[in-house]
């Protein structure tokens, strides 16, 4: 199948991609802060290079969007039906790199929160969850644990 896009439009969009300081993660900063966490931003002397670390919890803070880090059951896991082979490589890798952090992570005693951008479109009411994760003792957390909208048919 070919792009519907011409291949200059394509590179346009695809370069307006962040990976940081996004919407969700500004949200979630903003959030954070007003309840007076102090954090640390895009640590790069821990593995995966966290979004957001709370040192005083021992917390790294992930704020994945759901298409780039396909998060389970979630409506926004969709894959481009061009160049599938591509893509799923592509998906493959970044679930493989996201796991090994998260491990090795876990292995030098942090604690680890994924926060799904489906959450902040569809549930951002519950950010008042997220403390209560903060403060949790469990090493690995996800928020929304379930997606709160799911592809039609399941």
């Amino acid at each position: 199948m070919t792009d519907i896009v011409d291949p200059s439009t394509r590179s346009r969009m695809m370069r307006s991609i962040r990976a940081q300081d996004t919407r969700p993660e500004l949200m979630l900063r903003r959030y954070l802060h007003s309840l007076g966490y102090r954090f640390r931003l895009h640590r790069k002397d821990l593995p995966g290079s966290p979004d957001i670390v709370l040192p005083r919890h021992k917390l790294a803070i992930f704020v994945h969007g759901c298409f780039w880090h396909r998060h389970p059951g979630c409506f926004y896991t969709t894959t481009p039906q061009s160049r599938q082979d591509f893509w799923q490589e592509k998906f493959l890798t970044n679930i493989r790199r996201d796991r090994q952090a998260c491990v090795e992570l876990e292995r030098m005693g942090w604690r680890v929160l994924v926060v799904w951008e489906c959450g902040f479109k569809h549930t951002i009411e519950r950010l008042s969850d997220i403390p209560l994760l903060i403060e949790s003792a469990s090493l690995y957390q996800e928020w929304p644990a379930i997606p709160p909208r799911r592809p039609s048919g399941t």
